[in-house]
């Protein structure tokens, strides 16, 4: 179905439509987007400008948490923090190494930094202000 999506647009010059919740087959076929949340228009463009580096979800496990939390909200990095039980950053990916660097200055001792960057993270950090996803109420 992806090939036929790719193939009507690109060799025949047509338009489709597709609303789905499935957003990493959405990466791969779209070209422009709109995010709705709420039945509010939040975004839309090109997927390559709106998926920019600079909004890269960093999340990072140390061996204290909340004590490497309260050394990171003392930081320039404390701007970039995302609310949610773990730590987690939105920042450019070209920042990442200079985050890291600035952890391990403070002595934090790490376990995991794993970053990722896709049209889901994109739509959640649009649409989720609390850190969770409200039940549709009708």
């Amino acid at each position: 179905m992806r090939n036929l999506i790719l193939q009507l647009s690109r060799e025949m010059g047509k338009t489709i439509l597709i609303s789905s919740h499935l957003l990493s087959e959405i990466e791969l076929i779209a070209s422009r987007m709109i995010i709705i949340n709420k039945g509010e228009k939040v975004v839309e463009g090109a997927v390559d400008v709106l998926l920019d580096p600079a909004h890269t979800l960093v999340e990072i496990d140390t061996t204290n948490n909340s004590e490497t939390l309260e050394k990171i909200q003392q930081t320039k990095w404390a701007t970039y923090l995302q609310t949610g039980k773990s730590i987690q950053l939105m920042m450019n990916k070209e920042a990442v190494p200079l985050l890291i660097n600035e952890l391990v200055g403070m002595n934090v001792q790490l376990l995991s930094v794993n970053s990722s960057h896709s049209l889901e993270n994109y739509f959640l950090s649009l649409t989720t202000s609390q850190g969770y996803v409200e039940p549709f109420a009708n």
